[in-house]
């Protein structure tokens, strides 16, 4: 958000020279300077929070003069109004349509990432679809690679390890539901995909652990030392690695498949995400 805002302010404050000249700009002069005053009439009525009228002045600006270099500018602000108020997909709309019409402008690469935004902060009324995570990645991945030395580059990689973070946690709750009952398979399933997929997760530590443990507990000793090694080295002084020691030893079974203390609060708060 800080980013956005910043992108915003920074948009305004680039225009206050333009905007003095118009201050005195008589309605019905020409077509550019009717815009421009529509446009400034838009500025005004999203500082002053009328987020729908200030959407229509702002389109109302691109229509009067789609030629000129306020044309793209007015879809962008109007695409940035619908955001702010949590109109996420007449945001995307916009700004898609931005993008299409207005390829070469300096601009697309805020445009990308507000598409990535919309979609990411659209998760929690989304609960149980995966669809907005999957499209924030997609264009959280194209502004990182696309614009790498920009700042919404900077806080697309924030958000992505924040999106594999939480789609980890899924995975390893889902794991530890079937250990708790005895679906050996299917928990192993889901934490091979979790250290494959999400291997850079806060979660990849614990899901190594518990391959140790389901392994062990089915009888295929060699498969639990195998990804015990493997905790090892990449987590060698690890809390997981430690307790993963002590998986082999007859007093083990009882003490396994704990949830720890400090993860259930999360676990409350990722079950309400899907």
């Amino acid at each position: 958000m800080k980013t956005i805002y910043l992108f915003f302010i920074i948009f305004l404050l680039s225009n206050c020279a333009q905007k003095k000249e118009q201050a005195n700009v008589i309605e019905g002069e020409n077509i550019e300077q009717q815009m421009i005053l529509t446009y400034n009439t838009g500025v005004k009525a999203l500082q002053d929070g009328d987020v729908l009228y200030a959407t229509k002045m702002f389109k109302e600006a691109e229509l009067l003069f789609p030629q000129s270099d306020w044309a793209p500018r007015a879809s962008l602000m109007s695409a940035y109004a619908f955001y702010t108020q949590g109109y996420y997909n007449d945001s995307i709309i916009e700004l898609k349509r931005y993008i299409k019409l207005y390829s070469k402008n300096k601009n697309i690469d805020y445009a990308t990432y507000l598409i990535g935004i919309n979609y990411y902060e659209s998760i929690v009324d989304e609960k149980k679809d995966l669809r907005p995570l999957e499209e924030a990645i997609k264009y959280f991945e194209l502004v990182k690679n696309k614009y790498p030395d920009t700042d919404f580059a900077q806080d697309a990689n924030y958000k992505l390890d924040l999106i594999q973070d939480l789609l980890a946690a899924k995975e390893i709750y889902i794991a530890r539901h079937y250990m708790k009952k005895e679906k050996w398979v299917a928990a192993i399933n889901r934490l091979k995909t979790l250290i494959e997929i999400f291997d850079t997760s806060i979660y990849a530590e614990e899901a190594l652990h518990r391959l140790v443990e389901v392994y062990y507990i089915i009888g295929l000793e060699t498969e639990a030392k195998k990804y015990a090694r493997m905790l090892g080295h990449n987590y060698p002084s690890g809390n997981w690695y430690k307790q993963s020691y002590l998986i082999f030893n007859e007093n083990y079974y009882s003490e396994m498949i704990k949830v720890p203390k400090e993860d259930k609060t999360l676990i409350e708060k990722i079950k309400t995400f899907f």
